[in-house]
Parts: structure tokens; sequence; C-alpha cells
């Protein structure tokens, strides 16, 4: 029997003002923290997005915000939200903040996120306090020299500016001229790391060998195309992804040695998983590239595309794909973030995912829909990008959750598995009474076919949903590659009631010991 107290759900207005459930709690926090990045979205600022993560902060126990930071950093690959959720334990439970540290603040630019959250104050204090000091002079100790020179990229703060706010003590010569030459004190410049030396005589033109350091380190100079050249070469996977244009203006795919080498890089399959890749990262680099850029290159994303989603799973029976193609779907998926914010819209994401599943399931129906069902016909033997990009044409209308299953029901379709992927902001069926309009087709739907289960992917957390979480029904948040291997989950029956949660809940991370 089911647990009725999980299960239990409470009607709401969603943000586009039609009838919704509210999530719990913890379910809500679970899809902001997967899909959040505390920037405007469609219905919703970033204040209040702010404003409800730390309201939903308040009603959950801090091991589960800790585990939440863990799963969006590791598996969501987040940046503001799981830095947001260190800050608010910094306040609360700084034992349980320092079991987790390191592990989300993996980098340079996670610790540099942390500090601007908790000295904006946000979370009820602007200074750091003891305890995260201490977190931070071990991190700053536990980090290789090289690796510190290359976070010092980055401002507000900068790398600089958090070592000035904990005064380190260096353990070292090398680490003392490091400190020195960061903060631009007197130091011993023979003292400094090897790769500090090298940028140095570089930037000099006392070398012209290419440090290895961060591209925006370099940028800043007078580069000859040589000197392109060997920056291309020694590219990480993302910066690779992310400067194909750049690459270009600076010729270095005149190199063909150096185009062959570019395009077998984006193309590895180990390399890809190592960069941690959103798929539709892929697609907007395969966008974004002119034509200028060798068809080798740029067939190189599309391969690259087809490892990116080894996760999706390839079900047995039939699907149906529901993607919203409605005017909300065009916003920005990650939010508003003025000349900075992305080109990836709800409606790109939601594209792709569907792109995605009917690739590895050619006998998928896909039903993208707005206020009805558009008609459109998808060829499973095309390539990913190839589809995404027909049904990120779509778009425009109002938003009826309900439609597809509306017709599916007036079919007497039968099926295995309904995926939908929306904002879940539906208003143009809401109707009065008990539940949404899209619940009551579910469970007509599932009258006829009894083993069916349906996933709501949501690409925009607002806190609420249109259905009920059930044993059949998986509320899910994201746009990673990590929602896929969810989805097969819980097709396979390898999910238990809680669904979500659970699989947040069941991140291990040592608990503090009790003084």
């Amino acid at each position: 029997m089911a647990n009725k107290k999980l299960f239990q759900t409470t009607m709401a207005v969603n943000e586009a003002g039609g009838r919704a459930y509210a999530l719990t709690a913890k379910h809500a926090l679970a899809q902001y923290a997967a899909t959040g990045c505390l920037n405007g979205t469609f219905y919703a600022s970033a204040e209040e997005q702010l404003r409800k993560v730390l309201e939903l902060c308040a009603q959950v126990d801090d091991l589960f915000i800790a585990r939440t930071a863990v799963y969006c950093r590791e598996r969501g690959y987040m940046k503001d939200m799981p830095a947001l959720l260190c800050a608010v334990l910094a306040v609360r439970n700084t034992p349980l903040l320092e079991t987790i540290f390191r592990r989300v603040l993996d980098n340079g630019k996670m610790l540099r996120n942390f500090v601007q959250i908790v000295r904006s104050g946000v979370t009820g204090r602007k200074s750091l306090g003891t305890a995260p000091k201490r977190m931070i002079l071990r991190w700053l100790e536990s980090r290789r020299t090289d690796a510190l020179f290359r976070d010092s990229v980055g401002q507000k703060p900068s790398l600089v500016d958090v070592i000035r706010m904990v005064h380190p003590k260096p353990q070292s010569k090398e680490r003392e001229a490091l400190y020195g030459y960061l903060i631009g004190r007197p130091h011993d410049p023979e003292a400094l790391p090897p790769l500090v030396r090298e940028f140095e005589a570089f930037r000099k033109g006392a070398s012209a060998k290419v440090p290895d350091v961060p591209f925006q380190m370099l940028t800043s100079l007078d580069l000859s195309a040589e000197v392109w050249v060997e920056i291309a070469r020694n590219a990480p996977w993302q910066m690779t992804r992310m400067n194909l244009n750049t690459f270009d203006r600076h010729c270095v795919f005149a190199d063909e040695e150096v185009t062959n080498m570019i395009a077998a890089r984006l193309a590895d399959p180990e390399t890809i998983r190592k960069a941690r890749a959103f798929p539709y990262q892929l697609l907007m680099a395969y966008r974004a590239a002119s034509e200028d850029v060798p068809l080798v290159v740029r067939e190189a994303l599309q391969d690259a595309m087809e490892i990116a989603i080894e996760n999706v799973p390839a079900i047995d029976g039939q699907v149906y794909v529901c993607p919203d193609v409605s005017g909300s779907m065009g916003s920005v998926v990650t939010g508003r973030r003025g000349s900075a914010s992305s080109a990836v819209r709800c409606i790109d994401v939601a594209a792709l995912v569907t792109a995605a599943i009917v690739r590895k399931n050619p006998g998928a129906r896909v039903l993208p829909f707005e206020e009805r069902v558009v008609d459109l016909r998808l060829n499973p033997r095309d390539s990913v990008m190839t589809n995404a990009e027909k049904l990120a044409e779509i778009g425009g209308g109002g938003t009826a959750c309900s439609a597809p299953l509306a017709l599916l029901n007036q079919q007497m379709a039968h099926g295995d598995l309904v995926i939908f992927v929306s904002d879940n902001e539906s208003w143009a069926d809401s109707r009065s009474g008990r539940g949404t309009e899209m619940m009551k087709q579910w469970e007509r739907f599932r009258q006829r076919n009894r083993k069916a289960r349906l996933v709501c992917i949501d690409v925009q957390p607002y806190g609420t949903a249109q259905t009920r979480e059930e044993k059949d029904v998986l509320n899910v948040g994201g746009f990673s590659d990590a929602v896929f291997t969810l989805v097969a989950d819980f097709a396979a029956g390898r999910l238990d009631a809680g669904h979500w949660t659970k699989v947040i809940e069941d991140i291990a991370i040592a608990e503090p010991a009790v003084a």
C-alpha cells in the first residue's frame, strides 16, 4: 500500500495562473537544485527563485541540504545552486559543511561563488566566520600550486581577494612566492612555480613556449597565428567547444593536422565524460559554428552528441514523448543574465531530450504540444542534431499539458511510457473541481494501460507540478544526462516510492561526529 504521507498533495496555483499540485519541500528543493540557476525565468525573477530556495531550505533538514548540494554539483554539474546550499550550511551546520566542502567546492570558481554568496548576506551573515575560513585555508593548502595559479582567473571576488580574506600561512618557499606574486607583494621570482615562470617569460616575450594556462590569461596578449595554433593544441575539451569560431578567425584551421586533432578531441568518449558535457552544450556549439569551421569539426560535434546521450534508455514497449513547444518555452533555460544569458532556450532542451529518446527508441511517437498537439513527424534515422532543430523551430501559443494525453485517450491508444518535457506552467486547460486536467487524462490513460508509467521532466523550477507523485508517476527536474539515467531506472521499475527525492537521499556522505 502506498505511503499516505509521501503521496499527500496540496492544490496550488502555478506561476501562469493555472491549477497545479504543490510539491513537498524536499521535492521542490530537488527541482530547484537540478534546474535552478538563480537567474530570471519566463515567470519568475532571480530574486523570487532565491527567496523560494531559502524558504525551502528552512523546511528541510541539514543533511538533505548537504546531499542536495552534492547531487547538483556531482551529477547536475551546477555552479550557483550548490554554492548557495553550502552557504546555507555555513550558517546552520558548519560540521556538516566541512564533510562536503571540497567535494562540492571542487575548483576555484566554485570556491569564489561560495565566498561571494556568503558575503552578500543572503543566507544570514556577511562575514565568512571562523569555521568557513578554516575550511578555505585547508582548501588552499590542499590545492596544487599550478592549480591555484590557474584558479586565479575570474573576479568578484577573485582568488586574490579570497587569499587576502583568510591570510594563509605558506608551508613552503614556492607557496610563499606564489601568494606574494598573486597579491602583488615582494617575492622571490626564482621560487615561483615553474608554470608561473613560464607564463611570465611568455608574457614578456622572453619565451615562445605557450604556457598551459587558462585561455583567458592569454587572450589579452598580442598573439601570432602560430601561437593560436599552439593554444588550440593544448586547449581542454570545453574551451575547444566554446572557441571554434575564435580558432577559425585566427587561422587555426589552416593547419590540417591541428584541424583533425581538434575533431578527434571533440569526439573522444573519455574526454567528453571528463568534461561533464551537457548534451545541449553540443547542440549550441553545433549551431554556433560558422560555415567556415571545417566540416570534419562540425561532424565531430554530432559524433560527440551520440556519446553524450549514451544514458538515454532503450525502453521495451510503446513510448510517447511530449515536448512542450508553447510560448513560455522560448525563455532562456538557465534564466536571464543580461548580456551573459545563454542562447539555450527551454524549447531547445525539450527538443534535444525528445530527439535523443527517439534516436534510442525508433518506434517512439512524438506529440509536441501547446494548447493542442502539433502535427510533426521525426525520422529516427536522422541525427539527434537534425531532429532537435526541427522541433525547436515550432513554438508559440498557450500551454495545455493535458493535450497529448487527451489525444491519446481520444484515439484509445495503448502505451507503456509517456514522457513530458515542459516547464509545467499549464493554464489553458485549467478547470474547476478537484485536481488538474492532466491528472484526469492520465488516470483515464492508465485505466487502459495498467502498467504504464508517466515521467514529467521539468526544465524550469517553480515548485508545482501538473501530476501527483504516485508509484507510476515521476516528477523530475534537470537537463543533464543524469535525467536520462533516472528515466531508465524508473521505466525499469528500479526506483521505489519517493522517486526523485530518494535519489538524493541515497547520496552517501560522512555525517559529522556528535560531540
